[in-house]
């Protein structure tokens, strides 16, 4: 169960992700939301998730990652096991100025992480120790706390053609600097043109920079000021916008790139790093949040956060085949061994177990 499903969003994949592994151990399990975007899904209405858990033994997951008051009220009202995966909660104040709605729902939900800590749930999942952290911190019993990366989509982008049309388009010589991520003010997108900016300027003229993610109405102000931004820095032919992309499209940009880049201040564990690493694409990023911990020595960890160190780690990524080569091979081997669905499949059905009574349905 969450608020809220929709087509590309991290947290609605590995919502769908982990009703996929469930079923694949023969439980019969549903999804749940508030509302949906989702059309090849069967989601439920959350107001019919206690007509579905019938037994006690049966398990409500609640995956947790902004206020919502209905989910919540089931938390405390269903009488069967409960559990939370926990994606974390972006701090209120990067919506500051920008959109007044996000604002408030993020603040009452750090605020309610307490209430779901005090909820006793028979299990709590982090998809990091980043985020784990959050819920031992606010009284969460270590021992019913395991972490559980989000399950995702890198396997299929794999599989995947590329969309022929988008390789065409960019595959002309210069060097690609790929970001993706929903158009937020947290993944600090300004801040990342800064530093593209001195690299382009500095020491390759022939690249661009791709920005690959949705753009939604209520961040309209941050959108605004990123296309300023670019401007100022006579970067208008340079910095692309190309919005939220299907999977083939997506299979493409990483094929193109040359580096994946990310300036973001807050990620709970920040999936396309996670795809980047399985397309074998370098990474280089500032050292926010759960980022370090996604990467380990499987990329490049920009601190401080300083745009000129940015900019000559992508020259040093960019600029240097051999290095760019050994990186990839790195970050594909860490996904390998961390982050494939057996995997977190695994750990799933590991921490699930720890709770000791089996489970008919979820």
């Amino acid at each position: 169960m969450t608020s809220h499903l929709a087509v590309g969003d991290a947290v609605s994949n590995d919502v769908i992700g982990m009703c996929d592994a469930l079923e694949r151990r023969g439980w019969q399990a549903r999804m749940f939301a508030g509302s949906s975007d989702l059309v090849d899904r069967q989601v439920y209405p959350a107001s019919e998730v206690s007509e579905f858990l019938q037994q006690p033994d049966d398990l409500l997951i609640y995956h947790y990652s902004i206020a919502w008051d209905p989910g919540i009220a089931l938390l405390r009202s269903v009488s069967a096991r409960r559990a939370i995966k926990y994606h974390n909660v972006t701090p209120p104040e990067f919506f500051a100025g920008i959109s007044p709605w996000h604002e408030e729902k993020c603040r009452i939900g750090r605020e309610e992480i307490k209430d779901i800590v005090n909820a006793d749930c028979d299990l709590y999942l982090a998809d990091s120790e980043f985020n784990r952290l959050d819920l031992l911190l606010e009284g969460a019993d270590e021992h019913k706390s395991f972490v559980v990366p989000p399950f995702h989509h890198a396997e299929y982008l794999q599989m995947v053609d590329a969309d022929l049309e988008t390789l065409d388009l960019y595959r002309d010589g210069k060097t690609n600097i790929l970001m993706v991520g929903r158009i937020a003010p947290h993944k600090c997108h300004d801040d990342l043109i800064k530093a593209f900016a001195l690299y382009h300027h500095n020491y390759k003229r022939e690249s661009r920079l791709i920005i690959v993610g949705k753009e939604e109405a209520a961040f309209a102000k941050y959108s605004q000021r990123l296309r300023e931004i670019t401007k100022f820095l006579s970067l208008d032919d340079s910095v692309l916008f190309v919005g939220a992309a299907g999977n083939r499209e997506l299979k493409a940009y990483y094929l193109l790139s040359n580096a994946f880049a990310i300036a973001s201040e807050h990620e709970g564990f920040c999936v396309p790093i996670i795809e980047a690493m399985s397309m074998k694409v370098p990474v280089v990023a500032y050292g926010s949040s759960a980022i370090p911990a996604t990467i380990a020595d499987a990329g490049i960890v920009v601190r401080p956060r300083d745009p000129s160190l940015m900019a000559e780690a992508l020259n040093r990524v960019c600029g240097d085949e051999a290095v760019s080569f050994a990186i990839g091979q790195v970050a594909a081997e860490r996904y390998r061994r961390h982050f494939t669905t057996a995997q977190t499949e695994a750990q799933l059905f590991e921490a699930v177990a720890s709770t000791q009574t089996p489970a008919a349905t979820v």
